[in-house]
C-alpha cells in the first residue's frame, strides 16, 4: 500500500519563457476582460473559478480539461446542477456534497470534465444564488470570453495551435475528418 504513495512518474519539465510569458498574458488579459465586461457592461462576467480555468487554458492548453468544450460544458452543467439542488433541496451540507458529486459525474458522462467547474455548485449553494439566469451571466458569457481570449493567445506564433478539438472532432475546412482519439 505504501509502495502506491510514493508515486512512480517524473515531474513535468519546467516551462520555457514563451509558456510562461503566455501564461502571464492569457492570465492577466482572461481576468482582464471579465473584469472590464462586469464594470462597463453592468453584468456580471465573472467568478472565482474563472482564474482556475486561467491556469488550464494559459499553462495546460493541450489538456483535455483545457479545451472549449470542458471550459464550456463544464461551468454550465456544474453551474446548472448548483443552482438547481439549491432550489431543490436548500444549501444545507448534504446537497451541497451531493451537487458536488453531480457534478462530477454529470461533467464525466458528457465528456466535459473541467476541474475548476467543480467549484461551481458549492460557490452557487453557500452564496444561495437561486436565480437560473446566473447561468448565462456570468457562468456562460464569461466563460466563452474565456475562450476568446485563449483562442487568440494560445494561437499566436508559428507553432501554436489551439484548441485541440472543439466538440470531439477534428475538423479541416468545415468537414469532419477525424474522430478525436481522446474522445
Amino acid at each position: 500500500m505504501l509502495e502506491k504513495l510514493k508515486g512512480g512518474e517524473v515531474m513535468s519539465p519546467k516551462p520555457n519563457a514563451v509558456a510562461i510569458l503566455r501564461g502571464f498574458i492569457g492570465g492577466a488579459l482572461g481576468i482582464l476582460t471579465l473584469l472590464v465586461i462586469t464594470q462597463w457592461g453592468g453584468t456580471l462576467a465573472i467568478m472565482a473559478p474563472f482564474g482556475a480555468t486561467c491556469v488550464l487554458l494559459f499553462a495546460a492548453p493541450k489538456s483535455p480539461l483545457a479545451q472549449p468544450r470542458s471550459v464550456i460544458g463544464g461551468h454550465f452543467i456544474s453551474s446548472f446542477i448548483g443552482v438547481l439542488f439549491i432550489n431543490l433541496f436548500s444549501n444545507g451540507i448534504i446537497p451541497i456534497a451531493l451537487a458536488a458529486g453531480t457534478s462530477i459525474a454529470l461533467m464525466q458522462l458528457l465528456r466535459v470534465v473541467h476541474a475548476p467547474a467543480g467549484a461551481n455548485p458549492i460557490l452557487i449553494m453557500m452564496s444561495g444564488i437561486t436565480n437560473y439566469s446566473f447561468l448565462i451571466t456570468p457562468v456562460l458569457i464569461g466563460s466563452v470570453l474565456l475562450v476568446m481570449v485563449a483562442l487568440i493567445v494560445n494561437n499566436i506564433g508559428i507553432e501554436a495551435r489551439w484548441p485541440n478539438y472543439w466538440l470531439g472532432y477534428h475538423f479541416d475546412m468545415g468537414k469532419r475528418i477525424k474522430k478525436s482519439k481522446k474522445e
